[in-house]
């Protein structure tokens, strides 16, 4: 339960990567300015956050079980919270989906959006309510540098992340009024077990039923690339929980929260041309034109990335 003066935190996704490392920075929090409440679909995966919460397990961290694909369960996580009172609402659970859109199936891609974008959305309309009669809170979302720039073979995955941009920049201005604000956090590329198990995975796949060029384009230079990217560009879950603890404790929160500076010209780059063709035509070239040229760019952003140049996280304020 938390104390006089604790702010109680519900965060989702919390099992591992990103999540459970948000959940761990908030409870060893030095002032203890926070009650933590992590949830995860399955509580047998625990392990791992109650090994890295250690001694604020039971104390500033707590565990209920929350499948944010079902409403049932999702009403239930919020009724067990004392006085359903949460004052910040951290949306991370997501799930990723890679390949040729050929060899996606619908029911796949329904899972993607049932996830990260339904999931996000039964959050909020669960906890919108009382912060609105309290006329306080904050809820933050997890998106990606996808949710604002499309990336080749990640068609479904970034369709998701836009349709959850859109919702929350429509939401944010009607909270505002209630003073409830609502932040993005928007990563690039990060280091997590899972990215690298996927990663592993796809390569290995067949692809029946998609034509020989497009599996040879997503083997043979979209994952080398990707790669590339990820060693020379790529940040830690540790670096995206610091970002998100600077948000939540900034007095006027940012709504979108870039967490690598890398990120903000091809960003700059979508929104300097209306047509779209230039961010278009640049990402091609890049790809299919320049690839040796991207590969030899990377490595030396991977040389630089290790020194005092590299500003990994943003700061809000």
């Amino acid at each position: 339960m938390a104390s006089s003066g604790q702010k109680v935190v519900l965060i989702t996704g919390c099992s591992s990567g990103i999540g459970l490392r948000i959940a761990v920075l908030l409870a060893k929090d030095e002032k203890k300015r926070y009650h933590v409440i992590a949830t995860m679909r399955d509580l047998k995966k625990k392990d791992k956050l109650v090994e890295a919460a250690g001694d604020a397990y039971g104390k500033t961290l707590m565990l209920l079980p929350l499948d944010v694909c079902s409403d049932e369960s999702v009403k239930q996580c919020i009724n067990s919270v004392k006085d359903r009172h949460i004052d910040i609402l951290i949306n991370n659970a997501g799930v990723g989906l890679l390949g040729p859109v050929e060899s996606i199936s619908m029911e796949e891609m329904k899972r993607v959006f049932e996830t990260n974008f339904f999931g996000v959305v039964r959050m909020i309309k669960e906890v919108m309510p009382d912060m609105k009669k309290r006329r306080a809170g904050h809820i933050v979302v997890m998106s990606s540098v996808m949710g604002l720039q499309g990336v080749v073979f990640n068609d479904v995955y970034t369709a998701s992340k836009f349709a959850m941009e859109g919702f929350c920049e429509s939401m944010a201005v009607q909270l505002l009024k209630f003073n409830v604000h609502l932040s993005m956090i928007e990563p690039g590329p990060v280091h997590t077990e899972f990215e690298t198990k996927m990663m592993e995975d796809v390569a290995k796949m067949e692809y029946p039923g998609v034509d020989a060029d497009t599996v040879r384009y997503f083997k043979d230079v979209y994952l080398p690339s990707s790669k590339d990217i990820f060693e020379a560009m790529g940040q830690t879950p540790e670096d995206i929980a610091k970002c998100t603890k600077k948000v939540i404790e900034s007095r006027n929160p940012r709504f979108r929260n870039l967490t690598n500076s890398l990120y903000t010209p091809i960003v700059a780059m979508k929104y300097a041309d209306e047509t779209g063709g230039l961010s278009v035509n640049t990402f091609y070239n890049l790809l299919f034109n320049f690839g040796p040229l991207m590969h030899i760019t990377m490595s030396i952003l991977k040389c630089l990335t290790c020194s005092c140049l590299r500003r990994r996280t943003i700061s809000p304020n």
